[in-house]
């Protein structure tokens, strides 16, 4: 997609500065690459088609979420505000509280998204909100360099 058709499906972009970062690609999504993954799609479906991680229920809640991401770190945190030393995340849910996407945030503050099978994009966190997309419900975090 051009930037004139990301700002039809996501009319929040319409208001903020966004970049398209990478070409389009079917190998990974949200779910991974807010994981720090390119190599493999994230998803808790029940036919093990995608990756998800060992241990953590298979089913599209936000708690699972939550599971996975902590696998690698992640805890939960009270908003997406840059914190020098930390990695941060955001799951979006819909209103419903069903998980939909996943961003992660930049150096400086700024969020990265993949866009289905779409390109990756950084952008301003509320830039993506939409009815199809959910808004941004739960923030996670974990320091820069864990274990070091």
């Amino acid at each position: 997609m051009d930037k004139v058709e990301l700002k039809l499906c996501f009319p929040g972009l319409a208001g903020c500065r966004f970049e398209i970062t990478s070409a389009r690609t079917r190998f990974y999504n949200c779910i991974a690459w807010a994981a720090g993954e390119t190599h493999r799609r994230w998803w808790p479906d029940k036919m093990n088609v995608d990756y998800w991680p060992e241990g953590v229920p298979r089913e599209a809640t936000l708690e699972a979420f939550i599971a996975a991401y902590a696998t690698l770190g992640y805890e939960a945190c009270d908003n997406g505000n840059y914190e020098s030393g930390f990695e941060k995340i955001v799951i979006f849910t819909k209103p419903a509280g069903t998980p939909t996407h996943a961003a992660r945030q930049l150096p400086g503050g700024n969020w990265t998204s993949k866009l289905g099978d779409e390109e990756d994009i950084e952008h301003e966190l509320r830039g993506i909100e939409c009815l199809r997309y959910g808004y941004a419900r739960q923030f996670m975090k974990r320091p820069t360099n864990p274990g070091q």
